[in-house]
């Protein structure tokens, strides 16, 4: 048994064959030579022979036992590169991920944060808004005193808005009257006793009817700035 060679029996099948081949070459009278692989081999031949033909085929399983388990290492091997390379793709993905949630959870806090800020600022403007009881009546208002009523009464932020609709309705004339329909005042409000319900004054007094389209915008659309949005959507709001 130690004379048994490791290349197993494709070894000797390979020199059996390049044997047989010199043989017959000799037998048909060819001048040629033997080739340096069939003595290379000869050894090889002499010490399967050698091994009694009980034995010869335990050589055989032990050769193709020894191939199959150079395939199973090189398929394994395999096996864990694509396993790693896999890894690496879903790590790569998931801190991809990762990145996109925090920066979806980073602009949804900065958006929240800027509704709280505006939310206060305009908390703030309101209180420091005039009621329409704070003015003294007039006899009589030019449509800059008008104006500067509006701008003690609205929010300054949502100011620009109330004013383009104004500017629409009555050219801040607090005496329009529309002579088809009977709307009346800066807001032509229709019928024009809606006005009453901000005081008993409303056809005198701007403020008053200042203080009616203030809440009419806030209480229908949220704010003059919204009530402006639908304004320029539909000529009317």
């Amino acid at each position: 048994m130690s004379r048994i060679s490791v290349r197993g029996f494709a070894v000797a099948s390979a020199t059996a064959v390049t044997t047989v081949g010199a043989v017959v070459g000799v037998a048909s009278g060819s001048t040629a030579q033997p080739s340096n692989e069939a003595e290379a081999t000869a050894g090889d031949a002499t010490l399967l022979a050698d091994i009694p033909a009980g034995e010869q085929a335990q050589v055989q399983t032990a050769s193709l036992t020894q191939q199959a388990q150079t395939q199973a290492i090189a398929a394994d091997t395999a096996a864990q590169k694509s396993a790693e390379e896999a890894a690496r793709k879903k790590a790569a993905e998931d801190a991809i991920a990762k990145q996109k949630a925090a920066q979806a959870a980073k602009d949804k806090a900065e958006a929240e944060a800027k509704a709280r800020a505006e939310a206060k600022k305009e908390a703030a403007s309101r209180s420091a808004t005039r009621d329409a009881s704070s003015f003294s009546p007039q006899s009589s208002y030019t449509v800059a005193q008008i104006q500067a009523m509006a701008r003690q009464m609205v929010p300054s932020g949502q100011f620009q808005c109330f004013s383009n609709i104004v500017n629409h309705e009555s050219s801040w004339n607090y005496r329009a009257v529309n002579a088809s329909s009977g709307a009346y005042g800066l807001f032509q409000a229709l019928p024009a006793s809606k006005y009453s319900s901000a005081g008993a004054d409303w056809q005198t007094n701007p403020a008053t009817q200042i203080k009616w389209g203030l809440n009419y915008m806030d209480s229908r659309y949220g704010s003059p700035c919204q009530a402006w949005t639908f304004w320029q959507a539909n000529n009317w709001y």
